[in-house]
């Protein structure tokens, strides 16, 4: 079996937030709904696994549980759903994702892949929370929660949100951005006394 260290491309002496961004980057790249209709659809259903397995027995390890490399973690993961939807409306994010983390891959279901998605949402992991969503859809359509949390998610992409967004980065603004911004200065500037500022 592979280090798992080695698998996520992180130094044994990695904090949990590396391992973490680690994991995240490789499971975006990775994801089997990437690769649907694709030649390399299995390679790259077999590497999430190697990824998700290596990503469990690190924090599994470093929580002091056995590792699910060997077998031994015989928790189900389930009777920790109803601690995870406490957490996550005490806006207790971190502890809902090491909870949701600790559920062996084997044992994630359709409300895990909900709770996940639901957590990664508030953190602003938009991409990966919709892929939960999804997951979730698909192993039980008709739960109308889980229904419901996709379809606000595909709205907001509908709508173009862009949470990542910030006025005058790299991203740019577009005109109606620009043009905004020098209506809300004109004011400030009026209000200070100064001169008006031509928009277009």
């Amino acid at each position: 079996m592979k280090d798992p260290y080695s698998v996520l491309g992180v130094s044994k002496n990695a904090t949990d937030e590396e391992i973490k961004n680690a994991y995240r980057e490789m499971a975006r790249k990775y994801h089997p709904d990437n690769y649907q209709d694709n030649p390399l659809s299995d390679l790259a259903a077999d590497k999430m696994k190697e990824i998700n397995e290596a990503y469990d027995a690190i924090m599994n390890s470093r929580r002091g549980h056995k590792s699910t490399y060997d077998g031994n973690f015989n928790q189900s993961g389930a009777s920790s759903f109803p601690e995870v939807r406490s957490l996550i409306a005490q806006n207790r994010l971190e502890q809902a994702q090491e909870v949701l983390d600790g559920v062996p891959i084997g044992n994630r279901n359709a409300e895990w892949y909900f709770l996940n998605g639901t957590v990664l949402h508030r953190r602003g992991w938009f991409d990966q929370a919709y892929t939960s969503f999804a997951t979730a859809c698909r192993m039980e359509p008709t739960n109308p929660e889980y229904r419901n949390a996709l379809n606000r998610a595909q709205a907001q992409a509908n709508r173009g949100y862009n949470p990542y967004r910030s006025y005058g980065n790299a991203g740019g603004c577009d005109g109606c951005d620009c043009c905004t911004n020098l209506l809300c200065a004109d004011c400030l500037c009026e209000c200070m006394g100064g001169d008006l500022i031509p928009c277009c």
